[in-house]
């Protein structure tokens, strides 16, 4: 019954175009939130200076930059394992960054940041994940799924 289940799952999972989708859907937040920023440049202006980010025009636009080419990296997999592990660093300096949950008092708002923090930490793990398998699966230089 597993070696079924286990044949069914390389089956449905192993196709490019899901491979594809699942990278899109990891992806999918920064892009939005690269074009977000891009098409509302006071309000990703606003957002690093409350979070402390100074000067905000560079910052600003090196978070619209890395949101933007490294989720191409990952999609077109050109440069993959960079673009994995570059997002992964990023999530991680921005979840301690904008989700501190320890310093709230505990109740409902810690509560939700908490929860995200660790959401973020999870996207990170995955980034990293997909890093490693670039690096030790595919060929550099080359196209593949």
């Amino acid at each position: 019954m597993v070696r079924a289940l286990e044949s069914l799952a390389r089956r449905v999972l192993a196709p490019a175009p899901v491979l594809f989708l699942a990278r899109l859907a990891l992806c999918g937040a920064y892009l939005q939130g690269a074009l977000v920023k891009a098409f509302d440049f006071d309000g990703a202006l606003a957002e690093m200076a409350h979070f402390g980010l100074a000067p905000a025009l560079p910052f600003a636009l090196a978070v619209i930059a890395l949101e933007l080419v490294a989720p191409l990296m990952i999609l077109t997999g050109r440069g993959r394992w960079l673009g994995a592990l570059a997002l992964a660093g990023f999530t991680l300096l921005a979840t301690v960054l904008a989700n501190r949950f320890w310093e709230l008092p505990p109740g409902e708002a810690r509560f939700f940041m908490a929860n995200s923090f660790f959401e973020h930490l999870g996207l990170a793990g995955a980034f990293i994940l997909v890093g490693r398998d670039d690096l030790l699966h595919h060929r550099h230089g080359a196209r593949h799924d």
